[in-house]
């Protein structure tokens, strides 16, 4: 077993973790979880023996292999090939020894050896795995050099993967992945024959591969049988019990404050009043669950702009003299789309998404877009460029100079940096937190369009929740590039592919994609036919289930997006009703609002259901 026995570390004064406690049995497979600067990384590089324990012990089974990703990617002019293979040690070990080796009989044992490690189909494994990583077979043979520092990650991913340790520790493994990686990532590991221990904070993952989470909060550890969905459940529960618990807590210390006052001063009852202070003293208090600012996202929602907000007729776009990367595309963006471009890494995703953001200019073709449209367009190097010794409020100043300081601060407020907060130093603050900050910043004017181009590579699970809501009540469009499958299913309402050279629209759901990606469905094949259920089907039939199925994903999201507005507009209700001295006029106006919400909500409903109607006859034929 994997024992981790009152485990006390600390950093900079502070304890990250503090007599934490946790048994993993071997053959687990463990997704160890909590907030952002919870301490799982910490957690991590203690288990490998990288940071000392200041108290308790941290206990492995002997000769057990642990295998993690060091923090410095690979470099040189080994290609991806050689590095992976060079990762199963005793291989390459023996293959060097029979390059020296004179001596037949000790020849024959090292043969033997190789074929019992099945040494001689590694390079076929070693490529498997890279190519599930997405290096085709050109890629492979280039030098590791020659890659970005994410690819370089990817190697580093794929020669642990191809070591088998006997305890396999991964810190995010998907952070550097794109969607298609990520998906064979999740697939090779429900079959991986050892234990795994696994930072994520992908649900999907977290669901289908983990059968234990390792739940990190306040430096204690605690954990709990099942996928992430189990251990919410649960989750819940306890903190239903804990509200309970400290209910009844409060209610015992104010009846005990109540004695005390009443008796201390009377001689007969000093005694026991003196008893019951030193009861009220020892008493330990059960933390109230508090209100997470981290987890605030809140898109102000823009002015109203006519459909199609932009139109691509024969479009191409690349980078300089270079041939374009993309061409004849040609689709529209509504006004109010939620839109997940697919495609692997390099295909050009992120391309389309700076030609959308008129950040490049189309090579052939046209882009028509209104001249009052206003673009957010998010990128990861916005969160890593927010640096130094800015605060928020000194980003936001600049960003909206010439705006009044309660508009300012109201729309520093919506992502959470309220009060002191938004006088925090920009270089202390999380990684989560930064990318919060520049989706505030990217927010300012109201734009009607969002390009989110990875949005959650530094958000935990609770944050991806919290960001799906948002985005789920913004009035404006949407287009998504993300690795997280999760957050796809539930903000996306049409799928662009971007392969081949060029985009076009993905018929079937994000299921049919997942079937392509493994292999399971061919290309394309993105609905099930009336002939895969054994009855004929015609190109009619399939292409009416597939316009019924599209219709009712976009009723789905619609549905959902109602539901949120008529919860956040009944937050609002009860806020502004509950404050003495509620604004009578504001507080009309909500209601006012909150009812043709209900209406929407009304009428949601009834095409939602319409949908599923139609799509269900098409399908029974």
């Amino acid at each position: 077993m994997l024992t981790i026995d009152g485990v006390t570390v600390r950093l900079g004064g502070r304890a990250i973790l503090e007599r934490a406690s946790a048994t993993v049995p071997i053959g687990a497979r463990v997704g160890l979880i909590g907030r952002n600067g919870a301490g799982k990384s910490t957690l991590m590089k203690a288990l490998i023996g990288e940071i000392e324990p200041d108290d308790g012990e941290i206990s492995k089974p002997s000769r057990a292999r642990i295998g993690y990703i060091a923090q410095e990617a690979p470099s040189g002019s080994m290609t991806p090939e050689e590095v992976v293979l060079a990762a199963a040690t005793e291989r390459a070990e023996l293959l060097a020894e029979l390059e020296t080796c004179t001596d037949m009989d000790r020849m024959g044992d090292v043969h033997e050896r190789l074929l019992a490690i099945d040494a001689y189909s590694a390079p076929a494994r070693a490529a498997k795995i890279l190519n599930g990583l997405g290096f085709d077979e050109e890629m492979q043979q280039r030098p590791v050099d020659s890659f970005s520092g994410g690819w370089k990650m990817r190697i580093a991913l794929g020669a642990l993967l191809f070591s088998e340790p006997d305890i396999l520790l991964l810190d995010e493994p998907s952070n550097h992945l794109d969607l298609e990686a990520t998906l064979w990532l999740e697939n090779f590991l429900k079959s991986y024959p050892a234990t795994l221990v696994v930072i994520s904070h992908e649900r999907d993952l977290l669901n289908k591969v983990v059968d234990h989470i390792l739940h990190l909060q306040g430096g204690q550890l605690t954990l709990y049988p099942g996928g992430y969905d189990a251990f919410e459940k649960q989750r819940a529960e306890r903190a239903a019990q804990l509200a309970a618990a400290k209910a009844s807590q409060d209610a015992q210390a104010a009846r005990l404050r109540d004695y005390v006052a009443r008796n201390s001063a009377r001689a007969s009852t000093a005694k026991q009043a003196q008893s019951r202070a030193k009861m009220l003293a020892k008493m330990q208090p059960i933390a109230a669950l508090m209100e997470d600012p981290t987890l605030s996202f809140d898109f102000p929602d823009p002015a109203q702009l006519k459909s199609p907000m932009i139109t691509l007729e024969q479009a191409a776009v690349g980078y300089g003299e270079a041939p374009p990367i993309l061409k004849r595309l040609n689709f529209r963006i509504e006004a109010d789309d939620r839109i997940a471009l697919l495609g692997r890494n390099g295909n050009g995703k992120t391309t389309l998404a700076r030609l959308l953001a008129s950040q490049l200019a189309p090579a052939e073709g046209a882009v028509n877009a209104p001249g009052k449209l206003k673009v957010g367009y998010f990128t990861q190097y916005q969160v890593e460029e927010l640096a130094g010794e800015d605060t928020p409020l000194d980003l936001m100043n600049r960003a909206m100079d010439g705006q009044s300081q309660g508009a300012i601060r109201a729309q520093l407020g919506r992502f959470g940096f309220s009060g002191p907060r938004a006088n925090q130093r920009v270089d202390k603050l999380s990684g989560g937190e930064r990318a919060r900050l520049a989706l505030a910043l990217i927010t300012r004017d109201a734009p009607h369009l969002l390009i989110l181009d990875e949005p959650t590579n530094h958000l935990d699970v609770d944050a991806r929740e919290a960001l799906i809501q948002a985005l789920n009540t913004y009035t404006g469009a949407v287009i998504l590039i993300s690795h997280d499958r999760h957050m796809v299913e539930l903000t996306a309402d049409r799928l662009v592919l971007v392969d081949g050279g060029t985009a076009r629209e993905y018929a079937g759901n994000m299921d049919d994609y997942i079937d392509f990606i493994l292999g399971r469905k061919p290309k394309g094949d993105g609905i099930r036919s009336d002939a895969a259920k054994g009855r004929p089907g015609t190109p009619k039939t399939v292409a009416q289930a597939r316009f019924a199925q599209s219709e009712l994903g976009k009723a789905e999201k619609a549905l959902t997006r109602a539901s949120a507005e008529v919860e956040r507009l009944d937050a609002q209700v009860l806020d502004a009703s509950s404050k003495p001295g509620a604004d009578g006029a504001k507080l009309q106006s909500l209601l006012t609002a909150r009812a043709k919400a209900a209406d929407a909500l009304a009428a949601a409903e009834q095409d939602w259901l319409a949908a599923g109607t139609a799509l269900e006859a098409i399908e029974q034929g």
